[in-house]
Formats: C-alpha cells, structure tokens, sequence
C-alpha cells in the first residue's frame, strides 16, 4: 500500500529547507521533476520553481516563504461534485457509463469529469485527476477478473443458498468438500516485468514455445490438497483417473465442486459417480455458476502455481517444467496453513469454514 506522505506546508520550515536542498541535488542528477515531486510529497510545480529559482541565484536564491495554498484550497470541484464523482466511480464501470476504458484510469477519470461538465463548469487536468484520486483514497492496482456475461442471480444463488446447503449436508455426513480445478503451464510464460537500463528493453530468453505441462488439483478449506499433472488435453477418462485417485486418498465421503468443462459434465463421468456415491459426490449442486472462476479457491492455487514455476527462470525441459510443478504442489502437501489461505481472498471467504 502506498505511504501518504505529510502535505509539505504542513512541515516545520528546517524540514521544507532540507526538501528543496534534495529536490535541487535531484534536478543537478538528471531526475525528472516530476518524480522528484512523487518522491518529496509537492507538486512538480513547486519542484521547477525551486529549481528556476537557484538557477538564477544559487542556494541564496532558493525561496524561503511558503507560497503555497492553504490545503484544502483552490480545489477544481466542490465537496458535493466530488461525492458525485466518487458515487459514480463506485458504482458503475466506465462501460456502462458510455466511457471507452476497460477500468477506472486516470482518463476513464477525466472522460467521467467532461460527461457531468454540464453540472460542474469545470474540466480537470489529467494532474489534478490523479491528484484526486490520491485523495480521495484510491490506490492503483491489479485488477480481479470478472466476466461480462456472468449471471449476478446464479452468483447469488450459490452464495445464499446452495453452498450453504451442501455445506449442511457434508457437516451431518461427515464429508470434505473439496474445490477442483485443472490449469495449463508453458515453459516459455511471462514471469512478470524485470529491470533494464533506462533506454533499454528487458530481454527474457524462452524455451521452446511447445513446451507445457498441465495439472489438475483439489483443496479443503482444511488445507488438504490432492493433485495429478497429465501432458495432454482434459478429457473425461483422464477425469476419471483423478477421481479414482482421490477416492483411494480421502478417508471419508468426498463432495467435490468443478466448473462446467466438458470433461466434468459427461455421461461416463457421471455414470462412474452414480456407482460410488458412498464415496464421492459430484451432483448437479455442486457444478460451479457458469463464468465464476474467481469463486474456486482452487484458481488462486493455480495463479500461486505459476508465480512459483517462474520464480527460479523459466524451465528448459518438459521434464523440468513437470518437477518444478510437482516440487511446489509437494510442498503445499507440507504446508496446509498455505492451502487454507486461498480460501481468504474476498471472493472465497464464504466457503472458508468461518
């Protein structure tokens, strides 16, 4: 989370001279201004008068008055027309909103500020946009994955009702409930942005491009976790082996929760389950909502997965990809506190068993 630093008209005067003294040492070392500002907690205003100012006179030129506005003051929009601004931002994607942004940016900002202009009178400068968003408490960040086309009545179905009806029904059995989910690895993935001289591209050297590897596995808010890799596509009788794997694994009566592939919802699939349903369940309550990936505590296992594959360079081999796969699946066996924890993340805290 980003430090909020102390509004500088606010510092005692010792501490603003030590700022412009370094704000001035950053500009003599080819520092952008603006960064200097980010860095210092002022405005790239601010920073370029100080710097014009000790061009012209040297450290005795340097301004010792406080200049700047009150805080608070000279603001583009009033309390009122920034709640507005803010209810609208909370509650709408740019989309809905006629505004061409796939999130809220800082131009997707500045676009919603010309729509209610007719309200306002006043256009923000793209500064002053990211200025406000600081201010009023937004942060920039990765965003979750939500698909279009999920249906919000069969989300709040499974929430409200049918989880917490099989979560009854596995409870007076004495069943797990175990969350399922299959993902695809590459040797040649992108492990993520690295550092290159100013000027310079970062190079990443990949493996051959063919080179995959996939696995499927099943987690317990309890931490439990069963898995398989397989080098070739998800198929029903590949389903199958996972499923006879994990009844000889799992003591006591499985209810396990999969998404719709093909794979899963397939007559020979639900033939086998219907002669073993002692063991195992997998009845049409616990097929996840269509388009609700983020749901399965198991896709942030996978995500987990893949960091930890590329963390050490990208793998030569399909061998190696496999135990680099199987090496970290191995360890999360050993270490349940981990497992459970993927069942903390805002979108699973309903099936965490708390």
């Amino acid at each position: 989370m980003p430090i909020d630093l102390p509004d500088a008209r606010s510092l005692p005067d010792d501490v603003l001279e030590a700022l412009r003294l370094r704000a001035i040492r950053g500009c003599q070392m080819g520092f952008r201004q603006e960064d200097i500002a980010n860095l210092l907690g002022v405005t790239p205003e601010t920073i370029s008068r100080w710097w014009s100012a000790y061009c012209a006179g040297g450290r005795e030129g340097l301004p010792g008055d406080r200049t700047g506005r009150p805080s608070g003051s000279g603001r583009t929009l009033s309390e009122e027309q920034e709640t507005h601004l803010q209810e609208l931002i909370d509650q709408h994607t740019p989309e809905e909103l006629g505004i061409a942004a796939p999130l809220w940016n800082r131009r997707a900002v500045q676009q919603l500020q010309q729509l209610i202009r007719n309200e306002t009178q006043i256009g923000m400068p793209i500064r002053t946009v990211g200025e406000s968003l600081k201010r009023w408490g937004y942060t920039c960040k990765k965003p979750g994955r939500h698909h279009r086309k999920q249906d919000p009545q069969e989300v709040q179905e499974w929430l409200e009702k049918t989880y917490p009806a099989l979560e009854k029904q596995a409870r007076r059995e004495g069943a797990a409930i175990l969350w399922a989910d299959e993902t695809g690895i590459s040797a040649d993935g992108d492990p993520g942005p690295g550092y290159a001289r100013k000027g310079e591209r970062a190079t990443l050297e990949v493996p051959d491009p063919h080179i995959t590897m996939n696995g499927i596995s099943a987690i317990g808010n309890d931490g439990s976790i069963r898995f398989m890799t397989y080098d070739q596509s998800m198929t029903s009788d590949l389903f199958l082996v996972f499923l006879r794997r994990l009844v000889r694994s799992v003591p006591r009566k499985v209810y396990l929760i999969v998404d719709r592939l093909k794979a899963h919802d397939a007559q020979k699939v639900w033939r086998w389950l219907a002669g073993h349903r002692d063991r195992i369940e997998m009845v049409e309550m616990v097929l996840m909502p269509r388009r609700s990936p983020e749901l399965n505590a198991d896709e942030y296992l996978n995500n987990d997965l893949k960091g930890n594959v590329y963390a050490r360079g990208l793998p030569n081999s399909r061998k190696e990809l496999r135990q680099r796969i199987q090496s970290f699946l191995h360890r999360l066996a050993h270490w349940p506190a981990h497992v459970a924890s993927y069942f903390l993340h805002p979108s699973t805290q309903y099936a965490s068993g708390h």
